[in-house]
């Protein structure tokens, strides 16, 4: 039976090659990588064979070991696929649920990621080969490692495809794991500022003496622990590893078991009452406009991943800034601009998201002043939000009330500097997005030039805008702050100009090219 899941396994492997040929070619290109990346990895393990401090070398195959682990549980949790083995396919065989729990986690054995994983343990086992006892204690090490790895990801891949079943569970995941990136960033930027040789080393050892004795480290330190002489810490880790693999057995037996009598979860439909923001918003094209873009906003996941996203973007920004030095009073002059700008350039290309819906503006002959001022007033109400809060909110920490003009005139510029800009853009140049329904973190497939293009038109439109109010509250911070109140007036001044301009020669685009934004949909 074992034997047959390995040949269904290695047939859907062969099938991924019947796909179309840029698919097969990106199949191709991952797989190169992959492998060589491995073969990168192996030769450097080889290489630490040659290195006299067992410590450090014991640290550093700890700490790399189980984030390799950690990376295992996760990834398939958060960025789970459709799982091709999922245990409820085989519901119908009447097969044990210890058959088919051997049956499939021996099928885990055949893929890229096993055979990468099996290289590169392949090369802890060279690093310690520095006597019998070690070698032969690296061998069965990481036979537990590569057992632990790949039985740990067929229960997080089973348990995505059974709890994510529904499309809003798998797009909130995704987001969870866009944030994860997110917060590993910092961390990344950190660890390269690190000074290693001195309190770096400290911190790396304090690390993987803790990780050892966890499940997720203590496979990868028992070859170590042996080579330093500590041969009995290196059994206990060793008793460790080999409880967890089989805990995690007895986990993936119960799930299976857990799956083959469970249906799969369907998404609940949820009931609303009355008409929701076209209740509230005022009547007219362009107040349904504003309701329709207000309900997308909160409902659309193509629309709130991307809000959630806006906050983090400052986070990118200061974090490395201050590790690299900067004072703590610039940097808290980035996130408010920092936010408006990117709530600005959020609209740039907002008509492809209507998809073929936008049938409905040409054939209504909605006026384009209207169709532009309504999907504008979402974002208006959210940016004048950021503003008013964040610099007064800003100001309060920096207690210095003299720099919130130039905050409001910076941020205002940025806001509506980006909206008029992309008044513009949507109608005249639109490029083709994820289709509605869709998950959010889909590639469409446009041209990357125009795309490129648009983005980077609308973004640079914005801060050469904002670039007055910029230098003249630049002047007020370092020179007299008298230039704040030239700043706040050139911020809003141009903003509010740049603005009403985009709205108005918008609108007169979305009047003549209806049938061309049609088109450019239904291509799409």
């Amino acid at each position: 039976m074992v034997a047959q899941f390995l040949r269904l396994k290695l047939r859907l492997l062969a099938n991924i090659f019947r796909r179309s040929t840029w698919q097969v070619v990106g199949i191709v290109v991952g797989l190169v990588y992959g492998l060589g990346l491995a073969a990168l990895l192996f030769f450097a393990l080889v290489g630490l064979r040659l290195v006299d401090d067992v410590a450090i070398v014991r640290d550093v195959l700890i700490v790399a070991g189980s984030a390799t682990v950690i990376g295992f549980i996760v990834l398939p949790l958060v960025f789970g696929s459709e799982d091709t083995m999922d245990p409820r396919r085989f519901a119908f065989f009447a097969l044990p649920d210890r058959t088919l729990a051997l049956g499939l986690a021996v099928a885990a054995l055949i893929g890229i990621p096993a055979l990468v994983l099996g290289i590169v343990l392949l090369g802890t086992v060279v690093t310690w080969s520095r006597g019998f006892a070690e070698t032969l204690l690296a061998i069965l090490s990481a036979a537990l490692a590569f057992g632990t790895c790949l039985l740990i990801a067929r229960v997080t891949t089973s348990l995505a495809s059974f709890l994510l079943a529904t499309r809003r569970s798998r797009e909130v995941m995704g987001v969870v794991g866009l944030l994860l990136i997110v917060m590993a960033a910092p961390i990344v930027v950190g660890l390269a500022t690190l000074d290693w040789a001195n309190s770096g080393l400290t911190l790396l050892g304090d690390f993987a003496d803790v990780l050892g004795w966890t499940p997720l480290g203590a496979a990868f330190a028992v070859p170590g622990d042996a080579a330093e002489g500590q041969w009995g810490a290196s059994i206990l880790k060793f008793l460790i590893a080999a409880a967890t693999l089989w805990v995690i057995w007895l986990a993936w037996r119960a799930l299976v078991a857990k799956m083959l009598v469970t249906p799969g979860r369907e998404a609940s439909s949820r009931s609303y009452r009355g008409l929701g923001w076209f209740d509230r918003m005022p009547q007219g094209a362009t107040g349904a406009i504003a309701a329709r873009g207000i309900t997308y906003w909160f409902r659309d996941a193509r629309y709130w991943v991307s809000f959630v996203m806006v906050p983090i973007a400052p986070l990118l920004v200061m974090i490395p800034l201050a590790l690299a030095g900067v004072p703590q009073f610039y940097l808290w002059l980035i996130p408010v601009p920092l936010v408006c700008l990117f709530l600005g350039w959020s609209l740039h290309n907002d008509i492809a998201y209507d998809s073929t819906a936008i049938w409905l503006h040409v054939a209504s002959g909605v006026r384009g002043t209207s169709d532009r001022v309504g999907r504008l007033i979402p974002v208006l109400i959210a940016g004048i939000v950021v503003i008013g809060l964040g610099s007064a909110v800003t100001v309060f920490i920096l207690n210095d009330w003299r720099l919130l003009p130039s905050l409001l005139g910076v941020s205002t510029a940025l806001l509506l500097g980006g909206l008029g800009i992309g008044s513009i853009t949507s109608a005249r140049l639109p490029y083709p997005v994820v289709k509605p329904g869709d998950s959010p973190f889909q590639q469409p497939q446009s041209s990357g030039t125009i795309t490129a293009l648009v983005q980077t038109l609308a973004m640079f439109g914005a801060l050469l805008i904002a670039l007055p109010a910029g230098v003249f509250g630049a002047f007020g911070l370092f020179v007299d702050p008298a230039w704040h109140a030239a700043s706040f007036a050139a911020g809003v001044g141009l903003g509010v100009l740049v603005l009403a301009f985009g709205v108005w020669y918008g609108g007169r685009v979305f009047a003549a090219r209806g049938p061309e934004m049609l088109a450019a949909a239904l291509r799409a």
